[in-house]
């Protein structure tokens, strides 16, 4: 597969904020969001096989923590479903060398693009969707694909998490997706707009007060709390 970095760290983002997790950042993406805080990582990329690909979680000392569940797999990007069958490819050569394995695999996907049947529970145990709003300056016909939103939702590990800044995101992200799609608020997280230290406690604050009008969870960025814009930490 086609990887543009790989390291141990903490999951940043989303509901399993805090666990413990071995990224795996893919090459490429179907989008180019204005405020993507890794478009420069993305964009380059190597070809690793799935033995370099052991080798690279082993030397970070994680691999029996991944087998046992431990630590996370994070498959992000980018846009990680564009290799949907290399991570097929490589799950199956760990779980066929090690059959004791337990791996859980959270995927970050930004939810245009459909999937195999089997992808979702089989391979990849949590799915955290960051369906994209017009905040993101993308063409519509882009970035909303409802059909693969209504995969994601019919797949009962899955969170849908938006980046919001303002009453108005909260509106569209209720009249594109939430109300058509029937999506519960439990399953709903908002993320601030912020891609620096400087901005973060600013933003935080106002998607508490979005939390606390209209009842969706908050969940700020723990990765640039700790580490700015340090990428690969």
């Amino acid at each position: 597969m086609k990887i543009s970095e790989s390291f141990y760290t903490i999951q940043g983002e989303g509901i399993s904020q805090g666990v413990p997790a071995y990224f795996i950042r893919l090459q490429g993406c179907n989008l180019n969001c204005t405020w993507c805080d890794t478009t420069d990582i993305w964009k380059a990329g190597v070809n690793v096989t799935n033995e370099q690909l052991e080798e690279r979680i082993r030397h970070s000392g994680q691999l029996e923590k991944v087998l046992a569940r431990e630590t996370h797999l994070v498959w992000t990007g980018g846009e990680p479903t564009l290799q949907e069958r290399e991570i097929k490819d490589f799950l199956n050569y760990l779980n066929s060398k090690y059959s004791s394995s337990k791996i859980f695999s959270e995927i970050e996907t930004n939810g245009t693009i459909k999937v195999s049947d089997d992808f979702f529970g089989r391979y990849i145990q949590q799915v955290n969707c960051s369906p994209k709003l017009s905040n993101s300056d993308m063409l519509t016909q882009r970035r909303i694909n409802l059909g693969a939103i209504r995969q994601i939702k019919s797949y009962i590990g899955s969170w849908f998490k938006f980046v919001v800044s303002t009453e108005e995101d909260i509106s569209e992200m209720e009249r594109d997706f939430i109300i058509p799609l029937g999506i519960s608020k439990d399953r709903v997280i908002l993320m601030p707009k912020a891609d620096s230290l400087a901005d973060l406690a600013d933003r935080t604050r106002d998607c508490f007060e979005l939390t606390k009008k209209y009842g969706y969870r908050t969940i700020t960025r723990g990765h640039i709390l700790a580490w700015n814009k340090k990428t690969g930490v």
